[in-house]
Parts: C-alpha cells; sequence; structure tokens
C-alpha cells in the first residue's frame, strides 16, 4: 500500500472486495459511519451471454440502465423517547474486534468502532480536512509545522477531557519499538526526531510539542498541499493516555481495555461485545455534539447469504454493505428505502507499458537513480492508438447495465465523482464505438496480412495480446469473456493468460512482478479520501502498474503537490487538465464507477450518506438519528 496515501487493491470481479485496510494513515475509505466512506464487498450477478457479450443479444439500451440514488431518506413521524436501533453489518468475514485506530487492520473492525471511537477531524465533500469536527488542522509552510487544536468540552466516555496530550500519545504508540502494527508509514517517519524515538535512541519525538490542553504541533520534514487531505499524510487521531499508557505497547492489541472495554469520544459507548458476531452500544450523554437522541445501538454480522431474507423479515432498521448482486430482490421490500451512493473505487484494465527499476547505485553504493517505473518505447502495448481501440471496443455502458443492474456505471477518468471540485464531468471517454476502433487500427498499420482474421503488428508480425483477469464470483468469466470477445471483433487476438482465471493474490503477484507474459489486466483500486493521484501514476510509485511514464506527466504530478496547489482552484484546473492528458495517453482504459446502497427502514427519522455533509448543519449525525416508532415498520 502507499505510505502517503490509502489504495486499495481491489477484485475486479470477483465475489469479495480485498480491502488491504493494513496501509496508509487509516483515514482511509474503509471506514463507515453511515455518513462517511464505507468498504462495502463486491457483489457479482450471473448473466448468460450471446456471442456478442450482451446477455440475451441486447443492447445496453434494452436492459437495465445506471441507477442515481438519493443519498438522504427523510421519514415521517415524531420521536420517540430513546429507542433501540438494530444495525445489520452484512459479511462473511468476522470483525476481529481492535478497537483501536492505531492497531485495527480490516474493515469488519472499522465498521464496528465508528460509533464509538470518535472522528477527530471533519471533512468536506472533496474530504479536505474543515472545522466540523472536535479539531482542525493547520499547515505552516514556512515552518513546516503542522498545528491540530481541539475544542474544550471533548470527552473520553469515562469523563476525562480528550487532550493535545492524547494526539501526542496516538503518534507514540505507532512510532514505538515494540509496535506490532501497520501504520508506521513514510508519513510517521518524516516527523522530526520521529526515527530516533523508533529505534529506542531517545525517549520523546522531537518534532512533537505539546503547546497546550488543547494545542499539539507537530514539525515535519516537509508540508505539503495534500497533508489538508483526510489520509494526506496527518495522522490525525486520539487515543487515551491516561487509559492505556501503563500497558506495555506490545501488548496493547490484546488487552482488555482495546478488546473488552474500549473507550473513545464517539456518541455512543460500548457496552458489550461478542467477537465477530455482535456489538452492543448505549448513548454517551456527555457526547461534545449533544446527547444522542436514539438510546441504544445493537449491530450484528449478517452472512450475505442470508441478507435479503433478514430484510424481508424487518430484522434491522439500517443494513450496511448489502449485497449489491442481490440488489433486484431487495430494491422493492416493504418498509424501507434504499439510498445509495458512489464507492471511492474504480474497475480498469491496465496495459503493461515497462518496468519496475530499482534503485541504481554508483561503484560507491550511492544511489544515483532512485526506484521508479522505465517505459519501454517498444512494449507491445506501446501504441496509444491500439489502446484507444481496444477501449472504443468495449461496451462499459453495457457492462454496468446488464452485469450489475445499473449499481455500477461507465468510468471517464481515473479521477472519482466522489472527488468532486477534482473530476471532469466533462469527459466523454470512451463509448461503444467499434467504428472508431477499427479506423484507429487501420490508421496504425494494424491489419490482418495472411487473412486468419486477426490483425497483424504493423511490421506484420503476428500480435497474441495475453490479457490477465481475477478469478472470483459468476460472472467473472463471463466479463472477461465479453472483453475478448468484443476485441476480436475489431481483429485483435486477445486470450487469457494461461487459458484461465487467477486467484487474487497470485493475480497482484504477477502483475507487480511485471510478469513478461501480461500484456494486458484487469485490476481495480479502492482510491481512499485523497485524490492526488501520484501513488499510482508517478513516475516513483511502486503502484504504478502499467509501468507508465512520461515528462509531461511528471510536470502535472508536481503541479498538483507544489506549493500552488494552496491555491484550491488552481489546484482543481490542474486535476481537470491532467485527466484530459491521461484519457487521451490511456495507460490504462478506467472501466466501471461502483455504487453501494443502505437499506433504511421507515422508522427512522432522517439517515444521511452524504459525502461532506456536516452533521451539526444537517441534522443527520449519528447523535441526531431517531426513531419514529417503537415497532419496525413492514410497508
Amino acid at each position: 500500500m502507499s505510505n502517503k496515501k490509502k489504495y486499495s487493491m481491489l477484485a475486479s470481479t470477483a465475489a469479495v472486495a480485498f480491502i488491504l485496510a493494513a496501509c496508509g494513515n487509516g483515514d482511509t475509505a474503509d471506514t463507515d459511519n453511515g455518513t462517511d466512506d464505507n468498504g462495502a464487498t463486491e457483489e457479482e450477478v450471473d448473466v448468460d451471454e450471446d456471442a456478442e457479450g450482451n446477455g440475451d443479444g441486447e443492447t445496453a439500451a434494452d436492459g437495465p440502465q445506471p441507477i442515481e440514488f438519493e443519498t438522504r431518506v427523510e421519514n415521517e413521524g415524531e420521536a420517540i423517547d430513546g429507542g433501540t436501533m438494530s444495525i445489520g453489518y452484512v459479511s462473511d468475514s468476522p470483525f476481529t474486534g481492535i478497537f483501536s485506530y492505531e492497531l485495527y487492520s480490516g474493515n469488519p473492525d472499522a465498521i464496528v468502532m465508528q460509533y464509538t471511537m470518535g472522528a477527530l477531524v471533519g471533512t468536506d465533500e472533496n474530504y479536505q480536512y474543515d472545522d466540523s469536527g472536535a479539531a482542525t488542522v493547520e499547515l505552516d509552510q514556512d515552518t513546516n509545522i503542522v498545528t491540530i487544536t481541539l475544542q474544550d468540552g471533548v470527552l473520553w466516555h469515562d469523563g476525562e477531557q480528550v487532550t493535545a496530550d492524547d494526539i501526542a500519545f496516538t503518534h507514540e504508540i505507532i512510532g514505538h519499538p515494540d509496535y506490532p502494527g501497520v501504520r508506521y508509514s513514510s508519513d510517521m517517519q518524516s516527523i522530526i526526531g520521529m526515527e530516533a524515538y523508533k529505534n529506542g535512541e531517545a525517549d520523546s519525538i522531537e518534532g512533537i510539542t505539546v503547546v497546550d490542553d488543547l494545542t499539539l504541533e507537530i514539525e515535519y520534514e516537509s508540508v505539503g498541499v495534500q497533508m489538508l487531505q483526510a489520509g494526506g499524510g496527518v495522522w490525525a487521531y486520539a487515543a487515551p493516555r491516561h487509559y492505556l499508557e501503563d500497558i506495555p505497547v506490545a501488548e496493547l492489541e490484546s488487552s482488555p481495555e482495546i478488546r473488552e472495554r474500549p473507550i473513545g469520544f464517539g456518541p455512543f459507548m460500548v457496552d458489550n461485545i461478542v467477537p465477530g458476531e455482535s456489538v452492543s452500544y448505549t448513548r454517551f450523554e456527555d457526547y461534545y455534539r449533544g446527547t444522542p437522541n436514539i438510546e441504544r445501538l445493537e449491530l450484528e454480522t449478517v452472512p450475505s447469504s442470508t441478507a435479503v431474507a433478514a430484510m424481508e423479515n424487518h430484522q434491522f432498521d439500517v443494513f450496511l454493505s448489502m449485497p449489491t448482486d442481490q440488489y433486484e430482490n431487495f430494491e422493492n421490500i416493504p418498509g424501507y428505502t434504499v439510498i445509495g451512493r458512489p464507492e471511492n473505487s474504480y474497475t480498469y484494465i491496465g496495459f503493461k507499458l515497462g518496468e519496475w527499476q530499482g534503485a541504481v547505485e554508483d561503484d560507491e553504493g550511492n544511489v544515483v537513480e532512485p526506484p521508479q517505473n522505465v517505459p519501454n518505447p517498444d512494449a507491445k502495448m506501446a501504441d496509444k492508438n491500439l489502446r484507444q481501440a481496444m477501449a472504443y471496443a468495449i461496451d462499459n455502458d453495457a457492462v454496468g447495465a446488464r452485469f450489475y443492474q445499473g449499481l455500477r456505471s461507465r468510468a471517464n477518468s481515473p479521477i472519482i465523482p466522489n472527488f468532486a471540485d477534482y473530476y471532469n464531468e466533462d469527459l466523454e471517454g470512451y463509448p461503444n464505438d467499434p467504428d472508431r476502433a477499427i479506423e484507429l487500427l487501420d490508421e496504425a498499420g494494424y491489419e490482418d496480412t495472411n487473412g486468419d482474421g486477426f490483425r497483424e503488428t504493423p511490421e506484420g508480425e503476428e500480435l497474441v495480446i495475453n490479457f490477465a483477469s481475477m478469478s472470483g464470483g459468476d460472472v467473472a468469466e463471463p466479463i472477461a469473456e465479453y472483453y475478448m470477445q468484443s476485441w476480436r471483433n475489431i481483429g485483435l487476438n486477445v486470450q487469457l493468460l494461461d487459458g484461465r482465471l487467477h486467484e487474487f493474490n497470485s493475480f497482484y503477484d504477477r502483475v507487480e512482478a511485471d510478469d513478461p507474459n501480461i500484456d494486458i489486466y484487469q485490476g481495480a483500486w479502492g482510491t481512499g479520501s485523497d485524490p492526488t493521484p501520484d501513488g499510482l501514476y508517478g513516475r516513483t510509485a511502486p503502484f504504478n502498474y502499467t509501468r507508465w511514464a512520461t515528462e509531461e506527466n511528471d510536470e502535472y504530478m508536481e503541479q498538483m503537490l507544489s506549493d500552488q496547489g494552496f491555491d484550491v482552484e488552481w489546484r482543481a484546473e490542474v486535476f481537470r487538465e491532467w485527466q484530459e492528458y491521461f484519457m487521451e495517453e490511456l495507460p490504462i482504459i478506467p472501466t466501471l464507477f461502483r455504487n453501494e446502497v443502505f437499506p433504511v427502514n421507515n422508522r427512522v427519522g432522517a439517515y444521511d450518506i452524504t459525502v461532506g455533509e456536516d452533521p451539526d448543519l444537517d441534522g443527520v449525525g449519528i447523535h441526531t438519528w431517531y426513531l419514529t416508532d417503537e415497532d419496525r415498520a413492514t410497508e
């Protein structure tokens, strides 16, 4: 995973999205409170295809169209006094029960923590830090100091004030020599004095200063505009020093204070935990935003195989991570309204354009060139016309409609729509246009010179394109076959790598290792909450699996991360121009944007999943949830 940002390698067509939550800062796409990001699982639907791959011989227009959801639901009725809200978390992976942002590693734990641990810093619709949370973040470019300032009156569940020292403590946990977790990232390492503390050479972290009870200063080697982004470099969490400091860091993860009786500063307190199965919460009367209306929350994990039945039986008030492949079975169940939103992820087809080169050293062992992506101008997929033709040949509108019941739609950019100010909605992308695909190939000199039905290279050599795709789910193979048939329809001989689909881990192992037998591959990225694409498409980014690099792209990356980028409007324009450039060069074909859905029972007064909405202003924060009836609605 990127150390600067949170990216997740996803199973593009598998039954489950493998979310590698152990990376980055923890401000990630796999934490969710119903008003933030959710790491919903990926589900597929079985579709019979004809020879053209269009399911039953229909076109995209004949099948379901992309669905646009409301992100807020309001139901009629006066609020009852208190009550218990039941939450069904659909997951086939039990949560471990590590109630600690420093120590957890899986999305299920993030789900169950969200109601109790507390969010330190709020964000806007672009996941940029704002003043809506318990603390604010400010950057000083001249001194390279980040200042975190807490509100007064933010209390831990035992009544103690959350202090700047608690924010310092969370850094001390992660930087401790005995720390067993995965969040000691390059961002942490860039704090002045952190390395000496990690190596046991210092008893404190030089660059961290507790100015007063509510103010913390952190000095970094350098600060950049991305650090104003959630997940962009600042670890903005707190841990209760008074409650945990006597426990050895190596033993924290297994301690009762983390596993059985954790305390946070969120709207609900943990009452009881059944590891892997359920969590009961009671409201925290002294929550800094106000006492929650609802008295209790009951969260229970639900296997995906029984999720629809649980909804039919009106077992829960809200469902999280509802399987999208079963949407047609639950979209109209009486008593519920289904709201939804785009996920922070996209599927893509990547072209192998070079190799990863390790650091180059001189005779004395000095690094003269850093590790980087090195394009190969003679790579099989190096011709831009060939890449564009393959993009025009496939109908991702049809894939989204037929295979995903309209819950996915054709992507037009590697920047997702959730990053509203940075996403270029004016881009057409690559709609299905086989005639244009054929024209591009003809212009580039890809012709069938021997009459076998497949085009040769402009040099007259045989052209076989090896396609790597992942196994998993009922439609993994049909989708791969559809893409290959679409490319064969324009005269390209595309073959499945080794004649089969590949298991998730081995697939990414081979892609990452630049297996020379892979020419193109189908992958997916969870983007996290920072739109800056340098961690995926920069010259020195290990996760730039295509190995694409150009001087123009280098310049765009530098601009996005430059001091001038603190001018948000200027930076957004750079993003828009970069997307135009990227989609012209096309090192990948962005194929599908994704939606996640939340069924909400009609007795829930209001529920909002709009990205960046301020809970205090909109009245839909967790503490303001309310129920309108003692009994769950059935119609």
